[in-house]
């Protein structure tokens, strides 16, 4: 286990979403429980953070929204990374997002949905399980 690489992580705001604290706290978390994170940043496009996590070779990609854009945004980036062949991309969602929407988001491929407030280590834990099956 000492040997492992540790797990990459792109953290992503799509959107013109401006509020990027979450995200932060987030990859800040993610980097304190052992992984690799990489994030893009505010207002990212779905293409932006698709060519991002394709070079970054990320096994995970966490997509955050607060502007309501998540319907749209969050499956395009599912979809762009199954176009360039990236089926093997874990891609997790999070902010301000309904539980109605959520169960949408995860008939289109977005593999689970954490909502603002969720403690850091429910997402570790759910990435770890997922990406070492």
């Amino acid at each position: 286990m000492a040997d492992e690489k540790p797990i990459r992580v792109l953290i992503a705001k799509p959107g013109l979403d401006g509020h990027d604290r979450g995200a932060k706290v987030v990859a800040q978390g993610l980097r304190d429980a052992g992984f690799e994170v990489i994030y893009t940043g505010i207002r990212q496009t779905p293409q932006m953070i698709v060519h991002a996590a394709l070079q970054e070779d990320v096994q995970v990609v966490g997509l955050s929204c607060l502007s309501g854009a998540h319907k749209t945004l969050f499956p395009k980036v599912v979809e762009l990374l199954r176009q360039n062949g990236r089926e093997d991309v874990l891609v997790i969602g999070g902010g301000s997002i309904s539980q109605e929407d959520a169960l949408l988001l995860k008939e289109r491929g977005v593999e689970a949905v954490f909502p603002s407030g969720t403690l850091i280590n429910h997402i570790a834990d759910f990435i770890r399980a997922k990406v070492h099956r």
